[in-house]
């Protein structure tokens, strides 16, 4: 989730529009938490996906259960870039500008990854892997 932090702050420093999409409402909720305590004079606007202000801030958090898109309303506020943290593929991914997974060294985190590196490889899309840790592409 640090590493969360980080890369959200950096993208909403350079202007791009972030959703992250977390595995439940609980992590979701521990995300906005540390978005207002992660630099401590830095400002990152966010707010939950279900705030009726999501549509004009530029983060917006959701949770992988909160993707079931209302009638005439679209699943995301905006597509420029999504953070995947959720176990699973994102719905409506293709309309996003750039996705970027987030994956923890926990081999239970890297399994799904694996399955979801090889769903986007089988859908033709570009993938390029980066070590976090290391700092170096991979």
């Amino acid at each position: 989730l640090a590493l969360a932090c980080e890369l959200v702050g950096r993208a909403y420093g350079s202007g791009r529009k972030v959703v992250v999409r977390m595995p439940d409402e609980a992590s979701a909720q521990v995300l906005d938490r540390m978005l207002w305590t992660h630099e401590r004079l830095t400002f990152i606007p966010h707010v939950l996906q279900d705030s009726p202000l999501a549509g004009e801030t530029p983060i917006v958090i959701a949770s992988a259960a909160d993707t079931s898109a209302a009638v005439g309303k679209p699943l995301w506020p905006h597509t420029d870039m999504l953070f995947n943290l959720a176990p699973d593929l994102p719905p409506a991914y293709p309309d996003f500008k750039l996705v970027v997974e987030i994956v923890s060294q926990r081999e239970a985190d890297k399994l799904p990854a694996r399955a979801r590196w090889t769903q986007y490889r089988e859908r033709g899309l570009t993938l390029k892997a980066f070590d976090a840790e290391l700092r170096v592409a991979l």
